[in-house]
């Protein structure tokens, strides 16, 4: 049982974030579509954009497993920082070219360090911190 609610609290973080981003990029890909240039190359203003509310999002989803997490929250967050670093180095491997590789290493570094962030929020708001 333990497990099964180690997993769904992982889970909750990581779709909550997610969410959060599908939702941020849909709005802005309709509100300021001239941001994304030729063959979906970003521009500076998208991606410093993106960079902010991607860390953010991360923060959100770290906070959630660790809200959600039975026993030893911090142990959670991590967990969930390693599966956002290898999905996002995945991620950037499959847009190679496509973004700049400035952006893509800084969105792969700065997400790890968002679900970080959220994590010691909430261990900060338990008073462990």
């Amino acid at each position: 049982m333990v497990m099964i609610h180690a997993f769904l609290a992982l889970l909750a973080g990581f779709a909550a974030m997610a969410v959060v981003v599908m939702l941020v990029t849909a709005l802005l890909m309709r509100l300021v579509p001239e941001w994304v240039g030729a063959e979906g190359r970003p521009r500076p203003a998208y991606a410093f954009v993106n960079l902010g509310y991607s860390f953010l999002a991360a923060a959100g989803g770290g906070y959630v497993t660790a809200r959600l997490s039975a026993a030893n929250p911090l142990v959670h967050v991590l967990v969930l920082g390693i599966v956002v670093l290898a999905m996002g180095a995945l991620g950037a491997l499959q847009a190679k070219g496509k973004q700049p590789v400035w952006y893509a290493l800084t969105l792969v570094a700065l997400t790890p360090l968002g679900v970080l962030a959220g994590g010691l929020v909430r261990l900060r708001v338990l008073g462990i911190l």
